[in-house]
């Protein structure tokens, strides 16, 4: 059976992919504390106290896969959370990664997003955080050049959305103002956004698990943009319940993403605009 390591498995994206790989894969999962997680005779805690704590664990661990889900997002920092982003972003990767070679590692997938590119510029950072993601590439190119033998991948991701999701996200907002039957204020009518169903994330996962993928970095994103307003009238023409919205302007709001090659045989099925309505009004 192969073995995973998944990192950020209490994270949205991490949790989906713990319950879905554990049905035939052996998955460690790192954590600080002792959290209620998915039961599994599959999965395996590796607990750790610090980061030296965590590095002779590490040491003793082989698998063949690692999956690095791990971060930590805010969309504008403060101060107080420099030492977080730092610490998710940065270090708590790189003592992973100057373990490759002794846990003998074949393949490192690593999870990137839009941001660092935003609007389709190259090394355009949108944030701070975005910042952080791309410096973490930077550290990864280097252990690429000195681990030349292991596979590394990077997953270009935009706005996720799914059944599980907790996250304080639009389509979550929207679903949560549904159910309770409040209006819900958004930007623009003419608001476009890329989604991919974390659905979609999964069978990118489980195709390079089973295929032959060469290095580089490939874009997982919906070949189409959503028009929020588009979205609500799909809504309200097919439910007896209407959502109610309040639009706070007209402007055309619009991203463009920098393009990655896509990965191959790779397709978002489950990302259509009936996917992200049932997930609204479910």
């Amino acid at each position: 059976m192969k073995k995973i390591l998944l990192t950020g498995s209490t994270g949205f994206i991490g949790s989906e992919l713990l319950a879905d790989l554990s049905k035939d894969y052996k998955i460690y999962i790192i954590l600080r504390k002792n959290k209620k997680i998915l039961k599994n005779k599959n999965v395996t805690k590796i607990i750790y106290s610090n980061f030296k704590n965590l590095n002779n664990k590490l040491s003793k661990l082989r698998v063949n896969t690692i999956i690095h889900c791990a971060t930590h997002y805010v969309k504008k920092h403060t101060f107080d959370d420099i030492q977080k982003l730092n610490v998710s972003n940065i270090l708590f990767g790189n003592v992973i990664l100057e373990n490759l070679k002794i846990m003998q590692v074949k393949t490192f997938v690593n999870f990137s997003t839009v941001w660092e590119n935003y609007n389709g510029k190259k090394g355009n950072y949108y944030n701070l955080y975005s910042a952080y993601k791309d410096s973490f590439l930077n550290i990864i190119n280097y252990y690429k050049k000195e681990f030349y033998q292991i596979k590394f991948l990077n997953l270009v991701i935009s706005d996720t959305f799914g059944q599980n999701d907790r996250r304080k996200k639009l389509i979550n907002i929207l679903k949560l103002n549904y159910k309770k039957k409040c209006k819900t204020k958004i930007i623009s009518q003419n608001l476009y956004i890329n989604l991919l169903n974390v659905i979609d994330v999964i069978h990118a996962i489980n195709l390079i698990l089973k295929g032959k993928y060469k290095s580089g970095t490939y874009s997982l994103q919906n070949n189409r943009l959503f028009k929020i307003k588009d979205i609500i009238c799909n809504v309200n023409k097919y439910q007896k319940q209407k959502i109610k919205i309040q639009w706070l302007s007209k402007k055309i709001i619009k991203e463009k993403t920098y393009k990655f090659k896509p990965l191959k045989n790779w397709k978002p099925y489950s990302s259509k605009i009936k996917d992200v309505v049932k997930i609204i009004t479910e």
